[in-house]
């Protein structure tokens, strides 16, 4: 068909795409000619979500290798699929409740993911047809789920997936790789579930640093002494109190110890000693025994610190180190705790604990520490009494109005000698204005709290070498090679995986307990009762953490644990294409999960490309109002536009700093492209064309200018081979940018015109 003068490239794209998925042409082994596979896993969007930037720049790379190795007759799969996404998805479909006045609660479970499903089936779609917008050449006979065959899916939702999750739980639990245990996780207090670091958006925003005193017990004193770099004596008095600083008071109730460094000779006399907690009923006043640690910092605050180690990450390892019990405070909703024994049972017991007289539980979070007067009131309520409360029983640490550390001293006045009245000392509590990194939920958007709760983890440590080991000897390359070291950093200090979720949207952990709390591992509740026979079994309310189910993406796709065809053929993978901030999340834990359940790697590559930010460098957000939308960018430019801005400015290891300027300028590439076609096509270049101006014929291949231009051609298909296959794909597509424009347009074509 004869070209129009103008491309239109909402009309051209859907045709295309419409005749090349009708032809088959995605689909796995299309234009099969040789025996080698190229295989590579999408990483699955949420399936409620919508396209992004981040999410056209990865794709784009996925497409250009995949289409590279399909024309060049290689047997090629490109897996689509998305994940359930469980947080993510179950916070849509409140906020769609809520509209109506309801709340998950107010529905079964089965209810309720009932409605998570129909949500699916609504809005799933959006995404896969946002990824045909941008010309993903996906097979999407083959759109796989992460909770296909979950119970309760409707029709058209069948599969083994959730079935090869289940089977995995279960065969690791066996193993003793997957256990339940009490450790320190992120809490969001807004959803009631544990989160991954992930879903953490760290914020520095303006705080507080409060100093109090914990008088030391029974009266005691002690010689405190200040030397300054060279050893002089800069501060000699006695005290009664060994002072601290917290930008969370509310946390105090729970302290289980005060630790100083093990260098620090200002605190070496009361070492060992026992301090009071200057908070709470003055008859029931809990005292704590003055540690050493490594940890403290000598040269920060007093050099000091108050240790709760079910609240805090970094008092979490201290208390874990030195024995200290540890006390939680709040609630699932982030309020002070409102159960257990009165407070002065508490309190007397945990005394007792402090000063040897009775051992420390199992589990100490058992005893609420928590007075009458804060019990459920907000955590930052609680705070705001527990400050006043300190204060006004001259606990806090004092200084003078002028003090530097105050952020904005009241300005001193005049001396009499220098004309004004006597100076005014007033003495205020220090509290010091800080700029602090504090953690929210990104969903819920609320204040993260460290929580010591029970949850399953997978013993991480015992899994974790072949992973490590096939990175080391090359099995498996991580490109670009700097991203190597921050692989390995993580992998080898890596802590237990907690991976439930306190949920209804997800895969449900396949334990059930007896009344005595015993556990049974099963994949179906028949086999969990065949092995207690007699007794009456409720199962884990929690399910999985998405990343679990996400992390067995490359043999899940395939159809494992099925010995199936595509398993044998596409696995391991050829490569993962994948963004730098979720190398840890799911790259080391798909490297992780395929060693322990099938024992291969499950791809040969890794390429970890950047963030796509605005035209200043800027990471793209609401907030700043500098988000671009790839699909309005596409209605405006074209997919084709954007798609080669993307790839023009894809160097490995570099941000792009992306402007539609830049997209408009390509697009006009594009147009160039495009008018050269027009060209040929008028000059009778292709069967059904007819000319419409007759030129001078350089139609024989030995012309001077043909040998030339088919030179050329032959160097630029070269670079561009070399460029895809050591993933530089700005060096490809500026190599084709410089042909078509400076060889084929600027040279070719105006020496195919007459003189």
């Amino acid at each position: 068909m004869a070209l129009d003068k103008n491309f239109d490239a909402a009309e051209a794209e859907a045709r295309l795409y419409a005749a090349w998925e009708d032809a088959g042409a995605f689909k796995a082994g299309a234009n099969a000619s040789r025996s080698e596979t190229f295989s590579v896993m999408i990483p699955p969007p949420n399936v409620t979500g919508s396209l992004h930037m981040g999410h056209a720049f990865n794709n784009t790379l996925q497409d250009i290798l995949v289409r590279w190795h399909r024309m060049r007759g290689f047997d090629t799969l490109w897996q689509p699929g998305q994940d359930h996404a469980g947080i993510a998805t179950q916070m849509v479909v409140e906020r769609e409740l809520a509209k109506d006045g309801k709340r998950r609660t107010d529905f079964t479970r089965d209810e309720f993911t009932a409605k998570v499903w129909e949500q699916k089936q609504k809005s799933g779609g959006t995404i896969i047809g946002q990824l045909k917008r941008l010309g993903t050449s996906l097979d999407w006979s083959r759109n796989a789920f992460t909770m296909s065959g979950a119970p309760g899916a409707p029709a058209g939702e069948e599969g083994n997936f959730h079935d090869a999750v289940i089977k995995v739980f279960v065969d690791m639990y066996n193993k003793g790789l997957i256990y339940r245990g009490k450790r320190l996780v992120n809490w969001d207090p807004h959803f009631e579930t544990a989160i991954s670091d992930l879903e953490v958006e760290s914020t520095e925003v303006d705080g507080h640093m409060w100093h109090f005193k914990y008088p030391l017990a029974d009266g005691a004193t002690y010689t405190y002494v200040e030397k300054d770099e060279d050893g002089n004596v800069t501060l000699t008095e006695e005290r009664d109190y060994i002072a601290i600083a917290t930008t969370r008071p509310e946390t105090m109730l729970g302290d289980g110890a005060v630790a100083v460094h093990t260098s620090d000779e200002r605190y070496a006399p009361i070492v060992g000693k026992l301090c009071e907690i200057p908070v709470g009923p003055k008859a029931q006043r809990r005292r704590i025994p003055i540690i050493t640690d490594e940890y403290p910092d000598k040269n920060f605050g007093s050099g000091a610190v108050k240790i709760t180690g079910a609240h805090d990450f970094n008092d979490y390892g201290v208390a874990k180190r030195n024995n200290i019990p540890l006390y939680a405070l709040m609630d699932t909703r982030g309020a002070m705790r409102a159960d257990g024994l009165p407070y002065d049972a508490a309190a007397f017991r945990a005394q007792a604990i402090a000063e040897g007289r009775e051992n420390a539980p199992a589990d100490a979070t058992e005893i609420n520490l928590v007075p009458e007067e804060y019990r459920g009131l907000d955590r930052f309520e609680a705070r705001t009494r527990v400050i006043e409360d300190i204060t006004a029983e001259g606990l806090a640490v004092m200084v003078p109005s002028t003090d530097p550390r105050l952020g904005k001293p009241i300005k001193a006045p005049l001396a009499p000698e220098e004309g004004g009245e006597e100076r005014d000392e007033t003495l205020v509590p220090l509290v010091e204005p800080k700029k602090i990194m504090q953690p929210f939920g990104d969903r819920s958007k609320v204040v993260i709290e460290p929580m010591l709760t029970d949850q399953w983890f997978v013993e991480t440590a015992k899994i974790v070498q072949p992973a490590i080991d096939a990175v080391r000897n090359g099995d498996v390359k991580i490109l670009p090679e700097q991203d190597k070291k921050v692989y390995f950093h993580w992998l080898e200090n890596i802590e237990p995986w907690c991976i439930s979720r306190q949920l209804w949207w997800g895969h449900q952990i396949p334990v059930w307990f007896d009344d005595e709390g015993k556990e049974y591992c099963a994949a179906t509740e028949a086999e969990a009762q065949a092995m207690a026979p007699g007794k009456t079994l409720k199962r884990d309310a929690d399910v999985l953490d998405t990343w679990f189910s996400s992390g067995l993406w490359p043999i899940g796709t395939l159809g494992w644990p099925e010995d199936t065809e595509e398993l044998q053929k596409y696995f391991p993978t050829s490569v993962l294409i994948t963004g730098f901030d979720i190398i840890f999340f799911w790259v080391a834990r798909m490297m992780m999960m395929q060693y322990a359940v099938v024992d291969q790697k499950p791809f040969d590559t890794v390429y970890v490309h950047a963030l796509v930010r605005d035209e200043k460098g800027k990471k793209m957000s609401k907030s700043l109002g500098n988000v671009l939308d790839p699909l309005d960018l596409i209605d405006e430019y074209g997919a084709d536009a954007v798609r080669f801005t993307l790839t023009a400015m894809a160097a490995m290891g570099r941000d792009l700093k992306l402007s539609t300027a830049r997209i408009a300028g390509y697009r006009n590439f594009g147009t160039k492209l495009w008018n050269a076609h027009r060209f040929a096509e008028m000059n009778g270049v292709f069967e059904d064309s007819v000319p419409s101006v007759t030129y001078t014929s350089h139609a024989d291949v030995n012309h001077t200018l043909n040998k030339w231009i088919i030179g050329e051609t032959a160097r630029v298909r070269e670079e561009v081979d070399v460029a895809l296959d050591n993933y530089r794909f700005n060096d490809a597509a500026n190599a084709l940018y410089a042909f078509v424009w400076g060889k084929v347009c600027d040279w070719y074509v105006e020496l195919s015109k007459p003189l």
